[in-house]
């Protein structure tokens, strides 16, 4: 990527990408598909809604004039919350602002190069590779004396392996790594996530029996050679019982440990409990509490010889003898063995993703989001000396005071972001807070400052998120127009549909006839959390009747749910289209979903049709009422508010995949 504050000329400002490429494959451009009061409403904002709401149904001819009538209602009834300014209210602007806080991470995202580096990391974890490696140490903060002494050790290195030399007498003579007199510079198996992210490109990146020129890391110079590859062991989950002993131990303190070990070994073999043993005898303070167990892990986790005798044991519950390390003792129970995905699927993406993004390499797709976001919001670097302002940056360490330098001042522009200018004065007391105090320590000018451009720039995007993502910028509009909808409904219409008695009454005397009885019956309804306990209940109401069935239910507590009343019996569960007889319990009907079980006793049947009286049809006036007040708002905003459709627009929509549905958006 590159380096933006290096750059002095702007990037092309981005064309945003709609979601809807189909329909723009399609011939659909930002054209207003109808208008309300003037105000237009495109077709791609109404095809995005429409596609949500209507992927699940079956294509109609008429779908999309269907659904254009439940949109404009609507938009008209949003548009009424913005006149009454049911925007400003506290309320909807605190939900607003936490909606967008929670969501606005989502799209913080290099989703393309996220997903190359899953696949990068699935490929890698299909095998293991032995590894063999030279290491050249360098100090923090190494001077250029210090770097090119590394470097000439490492060249040294490299050309004695060119010639033929044995890559373990090479790193017995020059590598510096700790372990190389042991190891002779073999560092056993190593799999995906076992080394620094550059140090894994490395080694993946060379063949069985080569090796690599040396490569310069943070912290030191590395020659690896891969000397062989496996197919991937997986991962593992283990327990141990570790007899510790002290590298100062003498061979007798070792010897007695040893024996001690055989002695768990022999009890472990005679069926003593695995657990029980590691809480009683291990020394590893990190999981003898736990029974031994062990986080799981993969290869180049432990001590490669550890991982051989664990990656040996062949099933689970198998228990090793005891292995001697330089930590003592140790005996190791198999748990469980998960082998590597062996296809690229979405399960095996869902395993891989959460590791890459708490692994370093996520730095990766960090750079790829940042470069997107230099490119959207038209990132330009000011035309200034580069070395005046690390001038200028390093005095007012010493000097806060001070306004200006040579040719630069606290209000001399330092880069852009769309319409945003970032001066001096803002980088200087970032610098001042976040760089050490003593000069020369810590990271240099040059590095802090990217880190501040990169910072802001990311601040920047996510405060004005929707006007560079097309999908954020639509589920924000809908979740905020959502809460008005809701919010001018409660007012206009659900408040007074329940509350104004009289209103319903007089609804009621007129519309009577709409409100009857099918044939019914006075029962009691009974919800129980099991078979066994709904065949308790149902027993007891059998030998006791009905007059004790509260007394019944209370005694089963949470266990049981019940209710009484008049219902018509198509809503009695386990009536179906039986005539039921008085005094009678239905069948018991299973809920597959949580398996509760269901059933009634019914008291009186109501065989013939009846009248239902304004309490019992109360629910469905009230229904019916909302509807009745919410078509004459309609009526009345559609005349303050004239609704114009472009029937050509709506000719040109693409045909619909999917359409139909009665459900208005945003409700």
């Amino acid at each position: 990527m590159e380096n933006p504050i290096e750059m002095s000329i702007p990037f092309g400002r981005s064309i945003l990408i709609p979601i809807l490429i189909l329909f723009l494959s399609s011939g659909v451009s930002a054209q207003s598909l109808f208008t309300i009061d003037g105000t237009g409403v495109s077709k791609e904002e109404f095809l995005k809604a429409y596609i949500k709401n209507n992927n699940h149904l079956a294509a109609a001819p008429t779908s999309y004039r269907d659904y254009l009538a439940l949109y404009i209602r609507y938009k008209l009834k949003v548009r009424a919350a913005y006149d009454a300014q049911l925007d400003t209210l506290p309320a909807q602007r605190t939900e607003l602002q936490n909606f967008r806080n929670q969501v606005a991470e989502t799209y913080l995202k290099d989703e393309e190069s996220l997903d190359k580096l899953v696949k990068e990391a699935y490929v890698r974890g299909q095998k293991d590779l032995l590894l063999e490696h030279i290491y050249i140490a360098l100090p923090k903060n190494a001077s250029a004396t210090d770097t090119l002494r590394g470097y000439d050790k490492a060249m040294a290195a490299y050309e004695e392996l060119k010639k033929g030399k044995k890559f373990g007498e090479v790193a017995s003579i020059i590598s510096e790594d700790p372990s190389v007199k042991i190891n002779r510079g073999r560092i056993g198996y190593i799999t995906v996530f076992t080394l620094p992210y550059e140090l894994e490109n490395l080694a993946y990146s060379l063949s069985p029996g080569h090796f690599s020129k040396p490569y310069h890391s943070k912290g030191g110079y590395h020659i690896f050679k891969v000397v062989a590859e496996r197919k991937s062991l997986g991962r593992m989950k283990i327990a141990q019982i570790l007899l510790p002993f002290g590298p100062s131990a003498t061979p007798a303190t070792q010897e007695a440990v040893r024996k001690r070990a055989d002695s768990l070994y022999t009890l472990l073999q005679n069926g003593a409990d695995f657990s029980t043993m590691a809480k009683t005898y291990s020394g590893d303070n990190l999981s003898y509490q736990n029974g031994g167990e062990l986080p799981e892990f993969g290869i180049g986790k432990y001590d490669s010889a550890f991982e051989a005798t664990a990656y040996a044991l062949d099933r689970n519950g198998a228990i090793s003898r005891p292995l001697l390390s330089p930590y003592g003792y140790h005996i190791i129970k198999r748990i469980d063995r998960k082998p590597f995905p062996r296809e690229f699927d979405a399960q095996a993406s869902a395993m891989l993703k959460p590791q890459v993004l708490n692994d370093p390499r996520v730095e990766v797709s960090r750079q790829a989001l940042l470069a997107r976001i230099y490119r959207a919001t038209n990132f330009r670097r000011a035309d200034y000396p580069e070395d005046d302002l690390w001038a200028f940056t390093d005095s007012v360490q010493r000097n806060p005071a001070l306004s200006s330098y040579h040719s630069l001042s606290s209000s001399t522009i330092l880069f852009s972001l769309d319409q945003r200018n970032y001066i001096a004065k803002e980088w200087l007391d970032y610098s001042r807070t976040m760089k050490p105090q003593r000069p020369g320590a810590g990271i240099s000018d040059k590095d802090l400052f990217k880190r501040y451009v990169e910072r802001v720039a990311m601040e920047y995007y996510r405060n004005h998120l929707e006007q560079y993502n097309s999908d954020f910028a639509f589920q924000l509009t809908e979740f905020k127009e959502g809460n008005l909808l809701f919010e001018i409904m409660q007012r206009k219409i659900w408040d007074k549909a329940s509350t104004d008695s009289a209103a319903l009454k007089n609804y009621y005397e007129a519309h009577k006839d709409k409100y009857w009885w099918n044939a019914s019956a006075d029962a009691l309804l009974f919800t129980c959390n099991n078979e066994k306990t709904a065949a308790t209940l149902a027993a007891g109401l059998r030998s006791n009747g009905a007059g004790g069935w509260r007394k019944l239910a209370d005694s089963a507590g949470a266990a049981v749910q019940a209710d009484s009343g008049r219902y018509e019996l198509a809503q009695i569960p386990g009536v179906g289209h039986s005539d039921p007889a008085e005094g009678s319990l239905t069948a018991p009907v299973t809920n597959k979903t949580d398996n509760t079980e269901s059933f009634s006793y019914i008291l009186h049947v109501y065989h013939d049709r009846s009248p239902r009286d304004f309490r019992d049809a109360r629910g469905f006036v009230i229904n019916d009422y909302q509807t009745w007040l919410e078509d004459q708002w309609i009526n009345e905003l559609k005349k303050k508010y004239p609704v114009k459709i472009d029937e050509a627009v709506l000719a040109s929509l693409p045909k619909p995949a999917a359409a139909g549905g009665s459900d208005e958006p945003g409700r």
